[in-house]
């Protein structure tokens, strides 16, 4: 029987606030058996590139990373987010682990082609190294994973947070049996944007496209959805989407085929 394995992303302002961050770590740690994290960092990478004068761009909450974008994002993902929450992690007696797509390869991408939009630097993951996150994760260690890959050929890409996670599930589902939370602000997918009490307690695939058309769905909530059925695709156990506050109550909205 597979060992169970929850892997945690969080992003949004909970990572850029340490009220919510110290809450959501001490919720993380509290999980029992093996656990995997996957944070953002968007917010924070937005207001450094303000100050630097770099004009930040999104498209269906995907962010456009030209070479100056990439470097704000690189400063910010994999040293000053991904850093603290170790630390932290570290404070509470968690041995974690730190780690971007380059390190010992754990995760490689193709730059996303261009199409209708140009979107530079930004990987679409192609490889991941399971065996490696495994091995670490069999030690103990927790991984606390950056969203940043690489081409493999010296060239770092920034790669949404949420595919981050979701490949990690998939990848991991052969030898874990996985549930991936995806851990923001609000308590889930809500039926009414301004009203946290209209959460959407199910979503299935064959909603999912009607929810987008109709704008229920929008912006960065799209991919977030969209990586939550790749995942279950792939084997992938159980998706929730909940507010971050909620990580021990494991209610919200669930993702289902």
């Amino acid at each position: 029987m597979k060992q169970s394995l929850v892997i945690v992303k969080v992003g949004g302002k909970i990572v850029e606030e340490s009220d919510t961050l110290e809450q959501l770590l001490d919720d993380f740690n509290a999980i029992p058996g093996n656990k995997l994290l996957v944070h953002g960092g968007g917010r924070s990478a937005t207001a450094l590139a303000e100050k630097l004068g770099i004009e930040s761009h999104m498209v269906d909450g995907r962010r456009i990373t030209d070479a100056a974008m990439l470097d704000v994002v690189t400063m910010v993902y994999g040293g000053l987010v991904n850093k603290k929450i170790v630390a932290s992690l570290q404070a509470r007696g968690v041995n974690a682990i730190g780690l971007t797509g380059t390190d010992c390869n754990v995760m490689m991408s193709d730059i996303r082609p261009v199409k209708d939009i140009d979107y530079g630097f930004v990987g679409d993951v192609k490889a991941v190294n399971s065996g490696f996150l495994s091995s670490l994760i069999n030690q103990g260690i927790i991984p606390v994973l950056a969203p940043l890959t690489h081409d493999g050929k010296g060239q770092l890409l920034n790669t949404n947070a949420d595919t981050i996670a979701s490949e990690a599930a998939k990848a991991l589902a052969s030898m874990f049996k996985v549930t991936l939370i995806y851990c923001f602000e609000k308590p889930g997918v809500l039926l009414h944007e301004d009203d946290d009490n209209s959460v959407i307690p199910y979503i299935s695939y064959y909603d999912f496209p009607r929810l987008v058309q109709d704008g229920t769905i929008s912006g960065g909530m799209i991919p977030k959805v969209q990586n939550a059925f790749n995942a279950l695709q792939a084997g992938v156990s159980s998706v929730l989407i909940t507010k971050a506050e909620s990580l021990d109550k494991l209610t919200g909205t669930t993702i289902a085929l």
